[in-house]
This record gives structure tokens, sequence and C-alpha cells, in this order.
């Protein structure tokens, strides 16, 4: 199995021995490299890591605070020249804590216990369907029958397969993202999440989904083409 890795730094020289040693590491695979903590929030906020590397004295927000803020299925392993925060980490269930400086065998053993802890933990089954409120009812929704979902400020229009007319929710984009499976949808526009098996084709930065076609924001695109090109049998 490979992990994804996202690594937090505001070191460039930490960051570069990180990256390298990642690279020698056969089960880890590097997804991004974030400058401070307020850069790795904005970025899990639309992306999914199994692992940090996640250095602790930051300005702004320190990675202290930022493991006490994101998903609980991504795992951390600290990595600071300041000793005296290990017992802290261990209370945030850090993996390990590597305290700086650090060398390739020592950085191996942690991320090998990062890879046994997966390997024991069996992966919670992808969800099937939800339930949304819409005109006083729970409508459950087959997440396989999804389209896109179309974001309009606190509301969301569930746009589905064989369905002329979306369903309306009360809901925000956000905390709709966080339920579903990474695997089957993405945001690709502040406004759209779209379902990845119901693309009909993509024309330069537009996705055609049904009779829909929906713009891939800035922010999004270096996402939307790694996706892309991973599926793409016409390589460049």
């Amino acid at each position: 199995m490979k992990l994804t890795c996202l690594i937090v730094d505001d070191e460039p020289l930490a960051l570069a021995l990180l990256e390298n040693y990642i690279a020698k590491t056969d089960f880890l695979q590097l997804k991004h490299r974030c400058k401070n903590a307020v850069q790795a929030k904005e970025y899990l906020a639309r992306e999914k890591a199994d692992l940090i590397f996640l250095d602790i004295h930051m300005p702004e927000l320190s990675g202290m605070e930022l493991s006490k803020i994101i998903d609980k299925n991504t795992r951390i392993i600290f990595t600071t020249a300041f000793d005296q925060y290990a017992v802290e980490g261990y209370k945030v269930n850090a993996l390990d804590y590597l305290l700086k400086p650090f060398d390739y065998e020592e950085f191996f053993a942690a991320a090998l216990k990062a890879k046994e802890w997966f390997e024991r933990t069996p992966a919670a089954p992808e969800k099937e369907f939800i339930f949304v409120r819409s005109e006083y009812r729970q409508i459950k929704i087959m997440l396989d029958d999804v389209l896109y979902f179309e974001g309009l400020k606190d509301y969301i229009k569930i746009w589905l397969k064989d369905h002329p007319k979306a369903i309306l929710t009360l809901l925000s984009l956000k905390a709709l993202e966080k339920e579903l499976p990474a695997s089957k949808f993405m945001r690709v526009h502040r406004s759209f999440i779209i379902a990845f098996n119901k693309i009909k084709s993509i024309e330069k930065s537009q996705i055609v989904i049904g009779n829909a076609r929906i713009s891939i924001a800035r922010q999004y695109k270096n996402a939307f083409q790694k996706f892309f090109s991973n599926r793409s049998v016409n390589k460049p």
C-alpha cells in the first residue's frame, strides 16, 4: 500500500529533506508541501492525505493547533526541534515524534510505524447513500445516481441521472464535501462538486456532465489534472 503524504514546515531546508526522504521510501507518496500550517489547513479543506509530517513551531497557526482541527483519519508525525512538545504531541494521538535533526533511519522507522498502523486499521466502507432534508422530508440519495452538487449560498441543488428536477436542501457544499467519498467525488469549483463516473467529456477548462457544462476553477485545476492524467491513455 502507498500512503499519501503532506509535509508542512516553515524551513525550506526541512521541506527539502522531507521531500528527499519520502522519495526514497517506496510506500510513501508526496501529495503536497506547505510552508506553514495555514497553507496546510487550506489544502486539507479540499484534499485528503493519509499522513502529515508536521512541524510544530510555526507562525500564525502552530502545528499543534492544526492537529486538533484536521480530519481524524489523517495521521500525524510531528517534526520539531523542541523536545518539550513530545507529551502534548501524544495527547493529540500523533503516531510518532521526530526530533530535529533526524536522519533517514529515524524517519524510516516513523514512516514504517505509520504504514503498520494503516495496515492493521481497516478502512471504513464507503457510503452508498446519504439522507438530505427537502420539503419537510428526509430523502434518500443514492450516490451512484448523483451527477453533481451545485451550491447556492446556504442551499445545495442535487442533480441526479434520470431526474429532470434538482433536489434542493439546506446545506453548505463545505459540509457536504466532508461526507462524500473522495474516490467518487471532487470539488472543481466553489459552487460545484462533480461525480467522477458521470463525466461525459472534458473540453478545455470545462467538464460536461449530463446537460451541464461546469468550469474548473483555478484553485482546483492541479488536483483535477492529476485525476485526469492518471486515467488518460493518451499520454503526452
